[in-house]
């Protein structure tokens, strides 16, 4: 353990991040940028006293669980919390789990996006955030739950052998990637919680699930009907948040088709 890089490391990591970010309020001026002590010493559940300790270089060896809960409370990425174990003098594990907070500007730029769906899940396809049109698009995503695994195999409409090839292929997808977060974060609750429901209550997905099969989702098009606009043909676009366990999807269409003319349409309602 070298505890003078660990106590500058700490130090650094918690001037860089902002109250905002942790989903704390700002709390009025600050002496110094980033969070308090006590701030992440609340974040990570252990004592201020400790975690003073630690950044004044003299606290005792951190446990895992203890550096598990500091990466976690200063929003460190996989790199860098891989650096925070080593310098304790431990070998880092698998991340704890997917991020449950949106960050401040990933839902800046989802207000931004007046003419285009877009939404954030996690690595087990919970809806974290999104924006009106995407509730234009798709309903308000609380009536029928969060869960778009969920929602594919047990929602209102669950998948069966007479469902269309899209529903099919977009359940394929879904459990292969599953499969890959479940690995990526084997200790997840979150992730195992769904998977034993899904087994007990879904035989379509089971039989995917001992397919075996894996992949991460990408850009792709996928084709939804809606009961109003009726077959709508979307290209998904995916961008990776990786250090934080999530992606924003974007919903967007080829200039000039049927489904463009639908998105603007859908636009301007929301204007309005």
């Amino acid at each position: 353990m070298d505890r003078d890089q660990l106590a500058e490391f700490l130090k650094g990591r918690r001037a860089r991040v902002r109250p905002a970010d942790a989903g704390l309020p700002d709390g009025g001026r600050r002496r110094t940028p980033g969070l308090r002590r006590e701030e992440v010493a609340r974040l990570a559940g252990i004592s201020v006293d400790y975690y003073a300790r630690l950044e004044q270089g003299r606290g005792p060896r951190p446990s895992r669980h203890v550096l598990a809960a500091l990466a976690r409370a200063l929003r460190l990425f996989d790199d860098e919390r891989d650096y925070l174990f080593q310098v304790a003098g431990e070998q880092p594990g698998p991340p704890a789990g997917p991020s449950a907070v949106v960050s401040p500007g990933i839902r800046h730029l989802l207000d931004r996006l007046d003419d285009t769906p877009a939404f954030v899940i996690d690595a087990k396809y919970e809806l974290l955030a999104w924006n009106r049109m995407a509730v234009r698009l798709m309903g308000d995503p609380d009536a029928h739950g969060r869960n778009l695994i969920w929602n594919a195999f047990c929602g209102p409409w669950p998948l069966d052998a007479d469902s269309p090839p899209e529903a099919q292929a977009f359940a394929d997808e879904c459990v292969a990637d599953l499969r890959a977060a479940s690995v990526r974060y084997p200790g997840d609750p979150g992730i195992r919680s769904l998977i034993a429901r899904l087994r007990a209550a879904s035989p379509e997905f089971v039989r995917r699930w001992d397919e075996h099969r894996v992949c991460v989702r990408r850009t792709t098009l996928k084709t939804v009907r809606h009961p109003v606009f009726g077959e709508l043909v979307l290209e998904c676009q995916v961008l990776h948040a990786d250090e934080q366990g999530q992606r924003v999807v974007f919903y967007t269409a080829a200039p000039g088709s049927p489904t463009a003319s639908v998105l603007c349409g859908l636009r301007e309602a929301v204007v309005a």
